[in-house]
This record gives structure tokens, C-alpha cells and sequence, in this order.
């Protein structure tokens, strides 16, 4: 069975622009703050940012290590001028190879949840600053596989993108005039010199998209999705993945000890009462 995962892009652009304005400005806020890392997911978020709330009120930052590529910085400065937004760029490398440099056995993984953790701290003073939302950059393909960084990467007040598989996070960027030179690039973090997601998942975005449609989208078992043509070990495999970070998309759960637990039974919505 072939995986249909092309979406209405005019359709998406004026759901996901009115979804930007309507959850910051019911807050209260009128800005947003962006994390713009050269790939085409932030690129993708910082175009929708600039299309809901105005360019003059979203502040893109570009926040490099040292081993960053210098494409990283010239294709996040390539969205910045496409978009018209403010923008600025902290180099975090004073601030993580203190901690790096007291574990001198600290493998890449570490190192990573380190820088990501460190931008995320950057994005946050910068939105007090500001005084916008940070807006987020996972797109579901990477939720569902538990592909980022807990209290990192992962962490904003809205996602616009979270809903969007990477094969359609693609279609809607040339929609939206995303530099075709960021929307055809392997994807990658950019954490060290080389490395791709796919690499580091061992599997494509491709093939993950199509088998987490019907997964997810047709509610295919896993003995179906091998059915229609699928890797067994393939799909234990990302199954897996799914069960185990599924941590990465909830809240802390509560231990329960009173009658009216938070995210048991006081379930009230955020704007109850107003």
C-alpha cells in the first residue's frame, strides 16, 4: 500500500499562521522568539512565525558551537533575509566546553544534550528579554521517535510544526519559499563535523514517514505494516523507538496521593474561567 502523506499546502499555511497568532496573542504576548539552526525545520517554523505575527516581531538566533559548519550559519542567515526578521547570533562554546572539559570520556550523545540544553537556556532569556514565545522546531517524525532532546531542542510554549511528517514538513517549506538549497539538504543537528540524522537513526525519513502513516495516521498493528511490504525488523525497530521515548512527549507524570491530582482529575482547560 503506498502512504499518502501529501497535504493541502495553502490549507496547512492558514491553519498553522492562524494556530502562531491565536496561542501567543491569547497569552498575552504579541512575539515569538526562534531558534534557527540553518535546517529546514526552524526554517520552516521562523517563515510561519513571520507570516502570522509580523517579521519586526519574531527574533530568529543563531547560536553556533565551534564545530558548527559554516553553511549551518550562512543558510539560517539565507531565512533571516528571506523573512525579514530580527535576529542575533550567541556562540555557545564559552558556555559548554567548561562542562564538556571535566569529562574528558564524554561521548557525543552528552555533548549534544549539552549544546542543545545550552540553546534552550539561551532561547528562554532571550524570550524574557524580548518578551515573545519561544516557538518550536520538532516536526512529528522526530517527536515520534523521541529524535531530540528532553528540557533542549524539544522544549517551547507552542509547536506549529509538531504535526507535520518531515516528507510534508518539505512540501509546505517550497510552499512557503524556503531556499531550495535548505529544503534538499540531508537533514542533521549539526552537533559534530559529519553527522546526519539519518545516519545516526540508521534508517530515511522516507521510509519512517511511510511506515508512521499507517501506524499512526491508519492505525495499522505492526504485523500489518510488515503485510504491506514493510521490514520486520524494520518495524520492531521503530515501534520500539516510539514506545520507549514516549516519556519525551508528556508531562512529568504525578505520583497520586490526593483526590484532585494534577493531570488526573483537575483537568480543567487552560482557559477555564475566562
Amino acid at each position: 500500500m503506498q502512504s499518502d502523506l501529501t497535504i493541502n499546502t495553502d490549507l496547512a499555511r492558514q491553519i498553522l499562521t492562524g494556530f502562531i497568532h491565536s496561542e501567543i496573542t491569547r497569552t498575552g504576548f504579541t512575539r515569538a522568539v526562534i531558534g534557527l539552526s540553518g535546517g529546514i525545520d526552524s526554517a520552516l517554523s521562523c517563515f510561519l512565525a513571520a507570516e502570522a505575527l509580523g517579521a519586526e516581531n519574531v527574533l530568529a538566533i543563531r547560536m553556533p558551537y565551534k564545530a558548527s559548519s559554516k553553511e549551518s550559519l550562512e543558510h539560517a542567515q539565507l531565512v533571516i533575509e528571506a523573512t525579514g526578521v530580527q535576529s542575533m547570533t550567541v556562540e555557545i562554546t564559552e558556555m559548554v566546553d567548561p562542562l564538556i572539559a571535566k569529562f574528558p570520556d564524554m561521548d557525543h550523545q552528552r555533548k549534544g544534550n549539552i549544546m542543545a540544553r545550552t540553546r534552550m537556556i539561551v532561547l528562554y532569556d532571550q524570550s524574557s528579554a524580548f518578551k515573545g514565545l519561544v516557538v518550536g522546531t520538532s516536526n512529528k517524525t522526530e517527536i515520534l521517535l523521541g529524535y531530540s532532546t528532553l528540557f533542549g531542542d524539544s522544549a517551547c510554549a507552542i509547536n506549529p510544526i509538531g504535526d507535520l511528517y518531515k516528507a510534508q514538513v518539505r512540501q509546505l517549506s517550497r510552499a512557503l519559499g524556503v531556499p531550495e538549497v535548505i529544503v534538499n539538504k540531508a537533514p542533521s543537528a549539526d552537533l559534530w563535523v559529519g553527522q546526519t540524522d539519518e545516519d545516526e537513526l540508521g534508517f530515511t525519513y522516507e521510509d519512517v514517514d511511510r511506515l508512521f502513516y499507517l501506524l499512526i495516521d491508519q492505525r495499522y498493528t505492526p504485523a500489518e505494516c510488515v503485510e504491506a511490504g514493510f521490514p520486520e525488523g524494520f518495524v520492531r525497530k521503530v515501534v520500539s523507538r516510539v514506545r520507549r521515548n514516549h516519556f519525551k512527549r508528556i508531562l512529568p507524570p504525578i505520583a497520586k496521593l490526593s483526590n484532585r491530582t494534577i493531570g488526573y482529575d483537575y483537568l480543567y482547560l487552560r482557559d477555564w474561567g475566562t
